[in-house]
């Protein structure tokens, strides 16, 4: 909300009104406005929260519930909503049979959605000129890894080489362990590493 005269939004409520009915959630607010000292009405109308469809990824494991939400409002990959099993990060959105990364929730049949309250697993993989050696790590998901680190891994250790993240493959910059889906790294002949991720190995994969 805004005032129509001079556009700020500071704004303090002298008073208000429900107005709901049963389908629509509605709120009648008198205002006055801090910066000019304009008075006038404002209204916020939505249709009242429905339960949708919602599907949580915990690393291997998924879990399928609902979620409360008004039809009103949008939704978006990258949007934080509290669950009954915690906050989740939406990861996707299905409507009418397809995936899109931005909708009305009316329109939308499935939420999926995974918990930010674990560690991110993310992929860690060694090149052993023909082989590799690959590895599963829980890592916080504030954690931030660069092209160009110097990891001690198991028994290795290796040059960050290219990171791939949910959307996109890094050589340059960092990613934070909650969008890195993998690592790809090489041995180099260094006794020194920035940092040690051996005690975050869940399991070696290859």
């Amino acid at each position: 909300m805004e005032c129509p005269i001079c556009g700020s939004d500071e704004l303090e409520i002298l008073n208000s009104k429900d107005k709901s009915s049963k389908k629509k959630f509605i709120e009648e607010y008198l205002l006055k406005c801090d910066e000019c000292g304009h008075v006038f009405k404002d209204v916020i109308s939505a249709k009242k929260p429905k339960p949708y469809r919602l599907i949580i990824s915990e690393q291997d494991k998924s879990h399928k519930t609902t979620i409360d939400l008004s039809p009103s409002d949008e939704l978006k990959c990258g949007d934080i909503l509290l669950s009954d099993l915690g906050q989740v990060e939406v990861t996707g959105i299905e409507i009418k049979d397809k995936r899109v990364t931005q909708a009305k929730l009316e329109d939308v049949n499935t939420i999926w959605a995974s918990s930010i309250e674990i560690p991110a697993r993310i992929g860690f993989s060694v090149d052993l000129h023909g082989e590799v050696d690959s590895y599963k790590l829980d890592l916080e998901r504030d954690f931030e890894i660069a092209p160009g680190d110097i990891v001690k891994i198991d028994k290795h250790i290796v040059k960050v080489h290219v990171i791939k993240t949910q959307d996109r493959k890094l050589t340059s910059g960092f990613a934070k362990a909650g969008v890195i889906k993998r690592v790809y790294s090489k041995p180099v002949k260094f006794n020194n590493y920035d940092y040690d991720l051996t005690k975050d190995i869940v399991k070696k994969t290859s």
